[in-house]
């Protein structure tokens, strides 16, 4: 996996859809298409005429194939084995379609990827004569086996970059020709969908000499979505059941493997709040970014949706007013606790704008209501206090 965009400024297509725009620019995918019952999967099979068939479950997260969402069947028991799929749970996200394809017959695997260099405002490129893992594991392993270019997206991509990446990457010469030809028809697909990801892995050799996009990938940047209509088109809530619950309020929210809630203002305080409670050994349930001037109720919501998380213990509300004003926080929460039933501790931190007015309505509330809140002045103190009471 080159990159995962946690942070929902990527529309995510399936492994279906992407493969589909490949195939649309002449590049070859296996045999195949999707099925949305165990019915669909038989019907799919038998169309492929193909001996053994590839069940892939759909999801928009990467390592499913370790996660058990990849399964080889015989055509005939191909519907019996979909039914393990179908409903499985794979990182949050719930299997409700299935991609059936021909098992291909693979000699080599090997890598194709761009994305975006940020900081060398550029587009990257990476190709590997391995394939079949994450590149990161590819990089660590066959370090040697990795060509690398980035592009001036001005001057596009010339040809002799991608006979350098060739030649950098160890792929062989017999393949020179289709890779170059894939590698220029994938750099074409990031350019006209306005991508800040595409990749192919594994890009397959197969015994017979013919190469295959055997997997897939393809996000396209949000805000480049009013102009890709077609894109646009396929979008739809995604992710894990509390994260399409996020997205349909408009809130930031990528959830986590921990236990420790966290409710900050701003991707910086998220990220550094998640760090703190790394460092004092606990470990954040979530992303969750209610931005600048949030309201009460997008507080409110904040709160009830972390809280269906069942691995949450605590809560840790870490505010620090600029735009955001800490009263209009404080009358979030104060709403929040008074309307839902929480049975778990709250760990608040205010500092900033209208700070005094924000602690003095919480520090009303808990004069009338023993909750279970401790408001602390520091981000460090409450990250100490919510990994204590978190169990860790």
């Amino acid at each position: 996996m080159l990159i995962d965009n946690k942070k929902g400024d990527s529309m995510k297509l399936y492994e279906y859809q992407a493969k589909q725009v490949f195939s649309s620019y002449g590049i070859k995918i296996p045999n195949g298409r999707v099925a949305f019952s165990p019915e669909d999967v038989d019907e799919v099979a038998k169309e492929i005429g193909s001996q053994e068939v590839v069940l892939k479950s759909q999801v928009l997260v990467g390592g499913r194939g370790k996660a058990g969402g990849i399964v080889m069947a015989n055509a005939g028991d191909s519907a019996s084995k979909s039914r393990e799929l179908f409903g499985k749970d794979i990182k949050g996200f719930k299997v409700e379609r299935i991609l059936v394809e021909e098992r291909l017959d693979i000699a080599k695997e090997m890598y194709v990827g761009i994305t975006l260099d940020r900081e060398k405002k550029g587009i990257v490129i990476l190709v590997s004569s391995v394939g079949g893992m994450d590149i990161e594991e590819i990089a660590a392993k066959y370090p040697d086996k990795i060509g690398k270019k980035t592009v001036n997206p001005v001057w596009s991509l010339w040809d002799y970059q991608v006979r350098e990446l060739l030649y950098e990457a160890g792929i062989p010469k017999e393949h020179f020709r289709d890779v170059f030809a894939i590698i220029k028809k994938l750099y074409n697909i990031f350019i006209r969908y306005e991508a800040e990801l595409t990749e192919i892995n594994p890009l397959v050799i197969t015994s017979d000499g013919k190469l295959y996009a055997a997997d897939g990938r393809l996000n396209i940047d949000d805000n480049a979505l009013y102009r890709q209509k077609e894109m646009a088109e396929l979008r739809e809530l995604t992710g894990s059941e509390l994260e399409r619950a996020a997205e349909s309020k408009g809130i930031n929210y990528v959830k986590l493997d921990g236990n420790i809630g966290v409710i900050a203002n701003g991707a910086g305080m998220s990220m550094a709040t998640m760090d703190l409670i790394y460092l004092e050994g606990g470990k954040p349930a979530n992303f969750l970014d209610i931005g600048g001037g949030a309201s009460s109720d997008l507080v409110k919501a904040s709160m009830e949706l972390i809280i269906k998380d069942p691995n949450v213990k605590v809560v840790f509300v870490n505010i620090f007013g600029g735009i955001t004003r800490c009263d209009l926080v404080a009358e979030g929460l104060v709403k929040a606790f008074s309307e839902i039933e929480m049975d778990i501790p709250v760990v608040l931190r205010l500092a900033g704008t209208n700070e005094e007015e924000g602690r003095r309505i919480i520090e009303n509330y808990m004069e009338k209501n023993p909750n279970k809140l401790f408001l602390v002045k520091t981000m460090e103190e409450g990250a100490k206090k919510a990994v204590e009471l978190g169990g860790v």
